[in-house]
C-alpha cells in the first residue's frame, strides 16, 4: 500500500461540485501517475451508474468495471479529500475519495488496507482534516 501511495497520488482540499466531477479527478490522477490508460476513467463512472462506490463514513472508492482490466497498466491509488463535502447521491456526503486500479488481484489487498483505515472514526477525521500528503501516508503506514 505505501508504495503505491506516493504524495504525487494525493490531493488535499480540493472542492468539488458534482460526483461526476469526483470521479473524474480520481481518475485523472490515476492517468496521470501512469497507472491507467485514460479509457478507465470512462469505466470509474460506468461503475458508479451500476452501483454506487459510496462506502460510508464519507468514502468513496471509485473504480472501473470488471471489464476495465484491459486498462489497467500497473496497480496504483489516487487519494482526493474534499473537506467541504461532494454529494454522491442518497442524501451521502463524500469528503474521501480513494480512487483504485488494480492489476491482477493486487487491488484486494488494497482495498483491505483501506477499508481497516475507513473502519476507523478517528481516521476519517485525521484524514478530512490532514494539512500535507505526508500525514495521509503516516495515517496509511500506521495499519498493518
Amino acid at each position: 500500500m505505501t508504495s503505491i501511495l506516493t504524495k504525487e497520488n494525493i490531493l488535499l482540499n480540493q472542492s468539488i461540485s458534482t460526483k461526476e466531477e469526483a470521479i473524474k479527478l480520481t481518475g485523472n490522477v490515476l492517468v496521470e501517475r501512469g497507472y491507467v490508460e485514460p479509457s478507465y476513467i470512462g469505466k470509474m463512472l460506468e461503475r458508479e451508474q451500476l452501483t454506487s462506490t459510496y462506502m460510508g463514513n464519507f468514502v468513496a472508492i471509485p473504480h472501473g468495471t470488471e471489464d476495465s482490466k484491459q486498462f489497467v497498466k500497473e496497480s496504483g491509488i489516487s487519494f482526493i479529500q474534499v473537506p467541504e463535502g461532494v454529494d454522491f447521491g442518497g442524501g451521502n456526503v463524500v469528503k474521501l475519495l480513494v480512487g483504485i486500479a488494480g492489476k491482477n488481484d493486487e487491488h484486494l489487498s488494497i482495498l483491505s488496507n483501506i477499508a481497516i483505515v475507513c473502519s476507523e472514526e478517528e481516521n476519517i477525521e485525521k484524514l478530512i482534516t490532514a494539512k500535507t500528503p505526508v500525514e495521509i501516508i503516516e495515517i496509511f503506514e500506521g495499519v498493518n
